[in-house]
């Protein structure tokens, strides 16, 4: 009887620990069908921008569009996935009697002008509302910003609240276009569920352990 308690609470506890482990795996195979479908959605067909895009619905849609650069760019101060640390650069762009932002890219720490496109462009990419910022994030430092903020940059620059990020375009100037992807999405049921299986494992000999030391008491 001395020995039920300890061994009833051992499988239990390797149990709860076994359980979370299968379920980080279930977990995992329902973020790869989301990341799936991110990237059929963002490697689809581009299409015109729509009217009134949803951030949640319309997110990663691709896009094509001509248009003109409207104004001066914000610099996105920053290290980014793919395009190293440097200036990330934002700029107004003109549709027509539109205009809503467009990341063009990445370019190096440097003193003086970027090198922009000049004359209409050719743009595919694909909508996104980035949200780099946090609490911890500085305040914009003139045309240097900290983070990208989508309906902030809209208001500095006089746009909709609608952000290209830009995959190609045409003429290609300085920027070095970063395009969306589901790199950054963070996928660590994998690793979780590691995790898990291994403190029961832990848990298991911890509780066999016990038990030996039981018996050698009893001896």
């Amino acid at each position: 009887m001395r020995f039920l308690l300890p061994l009833l609470f051992g499988l239990v506890g390797a149990a709860v620990l076994i359980w979370l482990g299968l379920w980080q795996l279930d977990r995992l195979t329902w973020k790869k069908g989301v990341l799936a479908e991110i990237e059929t959605r963002i490697a689809a067909a581009p299409g015109p921008v729509p009217l009134a895009p949803d951030p949640e619905a319309d997110r990663f849609r691709p896009v094509t569009v001509v248009g003109q650069l409207a104004g001066p760019p914000l610099r996105v101060l920053g290290a980014w996935r793919e395009g190293g640390t440097g200036y990330r650069i934002v700029a107004p762009l003109a549709l027509g009697e539109r205009r809503v932002l467009v990341d063009l890219g990445v370019v190096p720490f440097q003193p003086g002008e970027v090198m922009l496109p000049q004359g209409p462009l050719e743009i595919i990419g694909n909508l996104d509302w980035p949200d780099d910022v946090n609490s911890g994030t500085p305040e914009p430092d003139g045309t240097t910003w900290f983070g990208r903020d989508t309906p902030a940059m809209a208001a500095a620059l006089g746009t909709e609240p609608v952000m290209i990020v830009a995959r190609h375009v045409t003429p290609q100037a300085e920027p070095r276009p970063i395009p969306v992807g589901t790199q950054g999405i963070p996928n660590n049921h994998l690793g979780y569920a590691i995790q898990w299986f291994g403190l029961a494992v832990v848990w298991l000999g911890m509780t066999a352990f016990l038990l030996w030391r039981m018996t050698r008491r009893t001896v």
